[in-house]
């Protein structure tokens, strides 16, 4: 069975002059304000189509490297993920930085590094984003 999620972005304006919002179709996330300047200079207050794409990153990874570790018969304790995609004015969207602390009892440091890189090649979202570099930093805790 598939399934298909909806965002919708609503946008008035120029590119450098307009704004616009984002909403979910799951409505109870709310909606987020989106505007040029945040993307191409960064704001701690209006979200940018590059944290939207971070965000799916770090939860489909969290997600495929949870799979990947119960199945092994390790299932972790906790996964912090953090995603850090990195968007070039002129150039678009030319990286995706995993930074990964994990608790997984019982697990050597060998097998997550190996099922850590696994879950990042095999995750659908890493490989939605195969035109970009995709780097991992796994920790062990």
């Amino acid at each position: 069975m598939s399934v298909t999620s909806e965002a919708t972005t609503v946008w008035s304006g120029s590119l450098t002059e307009g704004a616009g919002t984002v909403t979910f179709d799951s409505s109870r996330i709310g909606s987020f304000d989106v505007n040029w300047k945040a993307r191409s200079e960064g704001s701690s207050s209006t979200t940018t189509p590059e944290e939207l794409i971070a965000a799916a990153h770090a939860s489909c990874f969290a997600m495929a490297l949870s799979h990947a570790l119960s199945g092994n018969g390790t299932p972790p304790e906790k996964l912090n993920v953090t995603a850090s995609v990195t968007f070039q004015p002129g150039t678009g969207i030319t990286g995706s930085h995993l930074n990964l602390n994990a608790s997984v009892p019982g697990l050597s440091e060998a097998d997550f590094q190996r099922l850590a890189a696994e879950a990042k090649a095999g995750c659908p979202v890493s490989q939605a984003l195969s035109g970009i570099d995709i780097t991992l930093e796994a920790t062990l805790g």
